[in-house]
């Protein structure tokens, strides 16, 4: 007789992993150590712990917290990313107890810390090019070489072909689980890295403690047994491309929304966002990128499916690249930015159709009569309902939306006024104006 498991016709389950419980509704915050404070330390950071708490923000992602490579150094200071030691933290931020104390500060503030991790290569003083050279990729004049087709002198690239290589690593992303409480990582450039290596260290991981795993990679097979989410770079470009108004918004739902919803793996998640390292660094920074378009764009990221990130300096109105290399503090004051966020947050942790992965409502588009200027759509999930309206154009426009599966009375999540929807909404709509209407059972 068969069997269920025989039947070729069956779907089959591809996302084999379990996201951790916490990680249904959460956000996550960038924290650039070097440059979040004067002092550029773990001790300053719990300083303004509790303001990301009350922001909304779940999980705190650090920059790489190693040591930094001096043979090629970039600048004063030197990148992140180029690591000499994966066994210890970098004596610029301060000791291995500091380090120690913050993590148990984000865990007593109700918050999760994930550790930015760099396996792809190492830094030239890294203690494995003497103890075992044979670990790393060869030019062929059989030297040394930085990560091949990139311009980074800073680095040099490892060969994943040896199984001891992959062994030390694996046994190092354990360590910082293990002895210091950490709840995952964010892993750079996660795709130059073969994902059977990856699937295999996030089995090892979890023998430890269920972990989040987030990759800079827009690979949709690293969600089947590796990753919990992935980035966002599309959705990035075409935002951009429309607040550029080079773009207009057909692109975004035709050409990103529509195969999102059908090709992607609902119990995976896209990182959001406006603004992160690379962006800010090599790109210029929110302003300069959206203009006028930045806060729609902003609403946008955290309405959409996915999880929000923002990058420190974001909710202070920051309007300037940081510098990479050297000594650049964020100036911290009063920023409106900050009060979106929050309102933003607040709506995402107890609307489910806002949750993440799996736990939240997939996008249902709703049909308006601006269909290449005005983004409108429904998130519903558990009785829980949030409807969109995004003018994403420069233009003053009257839009009429057949809103017949979503009567009913709701909440304008920034008036706090009551709204009762009827089958035709008709509403005048500012250039980049934004509108959330949200309910719950």
């Amino acid at each position: 007789m068969e069997t269920p498991t025989d039947n070729p016709y069956l779907p089959k389950k591809y996302v084999e992993l379990t996201t951790p419980e916490w990680v249904k509704n959460a956000t996550i915050y960038e924290l650039n150590i070097r440059q979040f404070s004067e002092e550029g330390s773990f001790k300053a950071i719990e300083k303004q712990l509790p303001r990301l708490k009350k922001m909304g923000i779940d999980i705190i992602w650090l920059m790489p917290v190693h040591p930094i490579g001096e043979i090629h150094r970039k600048g004063t200071l030197g990148s992140y990313y180029s690591v000499k030691d994966y066994y210890s933290v970098s004596s610029e931020f301060g000791t291995e107890e500091d380090f120690r104390h913050l993590v148990s500060a984000i865990h007593q503030q109700d918050m999760y810390v994930i550790l930015d991790w760099v396996a792809n290569h190492t830094s030239w003083d890294n203690e494995m090019v003497i103890k075992h050279p044979e670990w790393y990729r060869k030019s062929r004049k059989d030297t040394f070489q930085s990560t091949r087709w990139r311009d980074y002198d800073d680095i040099i690239e490892l060969d994943y072909r040896h199984p001891e290589l992959r062994e030390y690593m694996t046994e190092a992303l354990k360590f910082w689980i293990s002895e210091y409480d950490i709840d995952g990582y964010r892993c750079d450039i996660a795709s130059f890295v073969p994902i059977d290596f990856w699937e295999n260290a996030r089995t090892e991981l979890e023998t430890i403690r269920p972990v989040f795993m987030l990759a800079e990679a827009e690979d949709r097979e690293l969600h089947r047994k590796a990753f919990d989410a992935t980035y966002n770079w599309t959705l990035w470009n075409i935002l951009h491309q429309i607040a550029m108004n080079e773009r207009n918004v057909k692109t975004l739902t035709e050409a990103y929304i529509a195969e999102h919803v059908s090709i992607f793996p609902k119990e995976g998640i896209r990182l959001n966002f406006i603004d992160n390292h690379d962006k800010n660094s090599w790109e210029g920074n929110p302003y300069s990128n959206f203009g006028d378009a930045l806060k729609a764009a902003t609403v946008f990221t955290v309405m959409m499916d996915g999880m929000p990130l923002v990058y420190n300096g974001e909710e202070a109105g920051l309007n300037r690249s940081l510098e990479f290399f050297e000594k650049d503090p964020i100036e911290w004051k009063s920023h409106e930015n900050e009060a979106l966020y929050t309102t933003l947050f607040a709506l995402k942790h107890k609307n489910q159709a806002l949750w993440n992965g799996r736990y939240g409502g997939e996008m249902v588009r709703i049909m308006n009569d601006r269909m290449d200027q005005v983004i409108s759509f429904v998130r519903e999930k558990n009785g829980d309902r949030v409807l969109t309206f995004i003018n994403f154009s420069k233009q003053s426009l009257i839009v009429q939306f057949d809103t017949s599966f979503d009567t009913g009375l709701y909440t304008n999540l920034f008036t706090e006024t009551q709204k009762n929807i009827s089958e035709t909404l008709i509403m005048t709509m500012d250039p980049w104006e934004y509108v959330v209407l949200h309910h719950s059972k």
